[in-house]
């Protein structure tokens, strides 16, 4: 059986067509008609690849720094030695120390966005990675969140870098920006990123390599992107 739409959701299904593809810009626009949150949502994209996650020759992933950043607040946790708690600091992250931090996990304390930690104490930190790794917590060489460098680590997740990954079934989804965003800046954002990804192209994958993207805000329908000029990057 069908669901009936609400009142709002028929209004809001009626200010766009489903079924066309737009540009960044014109989906950014839209999309700001059509979020009725309260708060100032997030603005998502759906990227459907065609590749096989399950094969490693296929796996894409990756970091951005968005130019405009996402304009979330990110919350930074740094799990390192004292004589980098300092910098982790002056760099702006909230939550920083070691034990202390690798006990309140254990306990299930996960209240961040982003961990970055030092090399020399991944071996007390890769203990946690039944509890981080689902949650997308896990520090990783690969993402930058595993390094010496701790005060440019924090600085960079704090200006707008994002790690992204494709999921079991191909699909990257990644926050990019906010609503009140101006909607050349959520499209150049986007853009961003989907040339990243573009970049990352396996050399095994075969045929359509973005067979699909969608652009919505919390709660909102998806609006379908043209991805003609993207596959031809």
């Amino acid at each position: 059986m069908k669901k009936k739409l609400t009142k709002k959701q028929k209004e809001v299904v009626a200010k766009y067509d489903a079924t066309k593809a737009y540009s960044l810009e014109e989906a950014a626009k839209i999309v700001q008609t059509i979020s009725y949150t309260k708060f100032d949502a997030s603005v998502d994209l759906d990227i459907r690849l065609g590749v096989d996650p399950k094969k490693a020759n296929q796996m894409v992933r990756g970091i951005v720094t968005l130019p405009h950043g996402t304009g979330k607040t990110v919350r930074v946790l740094v799990l390192c030695t004292p004589d980098k708690e300092q910098e982790a600091k002056d760099a702006g992250a909230e939550f920083v120390g070691l034990d202390e931090y690798i006990q309140k996990i254990e306990q299930g304390w996960t209240d961040v966005d982003i961990i970055i930690t030092m090399p020399s104490v991944m071996g007390k930190v890769g203990k946690l990675g039944k509890i981080l790794g689902p949650r997308n917590l896990m520090p990783n060489p690969k993402t930058g969140t595993v390094t010496t460098d701790i005060g440019k680590a924090v600085k960079e997740v704090k200006a707008g870098k994002i790690d992204f990954k494709v999921d079991k079934q191909g699909i990257i989804h990644a926050s990019v920006a906010k609503v009140s965003f101006d909607p050349a800046m959520i499209a150049e954002n986007a853009n961003e990123l989907l040339s990243s990804i573009a970049k990352l192209k396996p050399a095994a994958a075969k045929g359509t390599y973005m067979r699909s993207v969608f652009m919505s805000s919390t709660m909102s329908p998806g609006v379908m992107i043209e991805t003609r000029s993207l596959n031809n990057q």
